[in-house]
């Protein structure tokens, strides 16, 4: 339903609520394409939390030993570090994903893509490797707060779970 608001006017489907786009989609195209773009999304979330993982403790031991940041400091620095990589590591999949999502076929029923690996080859070979980075500030100031809050969150619980003995 929110791609359908991107395409041009001609090509949207008008869904009214997700029972009448499930049912479109299913009626128009086949059961299979309510799976269109599944693995790259997984691929996505991989590289979006391996950013995330992989960046955090290390900003923590940074800023906490190395530079000596206070509790407050650590946890809000370390997070947004964070937040930069999960969306550095997952924007390029996103990328992907969102095209090949998004493809629709031409005049004689064929798509662009034969699928992730092709719509990322022909991508890098059309406009290089910055071309998957298209968009980094907007995508990077809607995923780095959610990867903060998560951080934050987490920080939070561990402290109840600590306080309470658990």
């Amino acid at each position: 339903m929110q791609a359908d608001s991107t395409l041009p006017a001609a090509q949207r489907r008008h869904y009214k609520n997700a029972f009448h786009a499930l049912y479109r989609i299913i009626a128009d195209e086949g059961v299979l394409a309510l799976w269109k773009g599944a693995g790259p999304t997984v691929a996505r979330a991989m590289s979006l939390n391996m950013g995330m993982l992989a960046s955090y403790d290390q900003s923590v031991e940074v800023l906490r030993d190395k530079l000596g940041a206070g509790e407050l400091s650590t946890m809000l620095g370390a997070s947004a570090v964070s937040g930069f990589f999960a969306s550095a590591c997952s924007l390029p999949f996103d990328y992907v994903k969102t095209q090949v999502q998004k493809m629709q076929p031409d005049a004689t029923g064929k798509y662009p893509y034969t699928g992730s690996l092709d719509c990322a080859m022909k991508t890098l070979k059309s406009g290089g490797p910055f071309k998957f980075y298209t968009g980094f500030p907007v995508y990077c100031v809607r995923i780095a707060p959610h990867v903060m809050m998560t951080w934050i969150f987490l920080n939070q619980i561990q402290k109840v779970e600590k306080r309470v003995g658990l």
